[in-house]
């Protein structure tokens, strides 16, 4: 769900037709570390205009289906850490690539339970965590494993059908049920905003977002952390640091364009 071309100003200057932009494909370590020193510096210049330390972000690169050799390109120039989608894909590419051991993968995608053992055998992060089956579902894995996996909960701040996630209003509930699931470290929320040509939509969804976290850390269960905000993708993760996110979720800017359409990895 990528919008803008890595060369093209920030979303609010660009026309709908322009946001969907095609990204070349990086093909060696030089052209990873070109395009990561590219979005580094994006995010060093969203910061600057709100006046934040570039540091309080985090660059998740994503890299849904990508291959293997890619991927260690990428492991080469710099990437120490992948979001993946589906939890079949990134366990294949976990067991390929064991031997990066300080490589860590992300689930950023919607779950369902019967994958949840992939999750809690492979994975580091969950940023889509909105059902009480899946934490029961991933907590029953992860105790067995004597694992723990940090999480963000989901939220749907556009109000569109099309996207998962609790609406604002059921976040602090499902926040304080999950205090029975231990192994499950809350560390945050995370929205997908609407895919729009307007700007001041997206950035709606993303202060929705920042002002929710901000209320809700008022009266947060013990153990939840609610300093994350996982929020912003290639075509707009500039406007989603401007509104505060620590966590921006980048794939095509780095790797390049994917051929396969949004909807086999958002399905609606």
């Amino acid at each position: 769900m990528s919008r803008s071309a890595e060369a093209q100003p920030p979303l609010d200057t660009q026309p709908h037709a322009e946001l969907h932009g095609h990204y070349p494909h990086a093909q060696n370590v030089a052209e990873f570390r070109e395009r990561l020193a590219a979005v580094h510096a994006r995010i060093a210049a969203a910061c600057a205009r709100v006046g934040r330390d570039a540091a309080e972000v985090r660059l998740l690169p994503v890299s849904k289906t990508i291959d293997e050799a890619h991927i260690r390109l990428a492991y080469a120039a710099g990437c120490r850490e992948l979001g993946e989608n589906k939890p079949q894909e990134l366990a294949a590419k976990a067991e390929a690539m064991a031997d990066l051991a300080d490589l860590r993968w992300c689930v950023i995608g919607h779950l369902q339970t019967n994958k949840a053992r992939l999750v809690a055998r492979f994975a580091h992060e969950f940023h889509a965590l909105d059902r009480l089956r899946v934490a029961e579902a991933l907590e029953r894995r992860l105790q067995a494993a004597g694992r723990g996996l940090d999480v963000f909960v989901q939220v749907n701040t556009s109000g569109e059908a099309s996207k998962w996630g609790l609406p604002p209003e059921e976040a602090g509930p499902f926040l304080r049920a999950l205090g029975a699931y231990p192994a499950l470290r809350v560390r945050g929320l995370m929205t997908l905003a609407m895919f729009s040509a307007d700007a001041d939509r997206v950035r709606a969804c993303f202060a929705r977002l920042r002002a929710l976290r901000d209320a809700l850390r008022q009266d947060a269960p013990v153990g939840a952390q609610l300093d994350g905000l996982s929020m912003g993708m290639s075509g707009d993760y500039e406007i989603a640091i401007e509104e505060g996110a620590t966590v921006v979720r980048v794939g095509q800017a780095i790797f390049g364009s994917r051929t396969l359409p949004d909807s086999h990895y958002w399905p609606g």
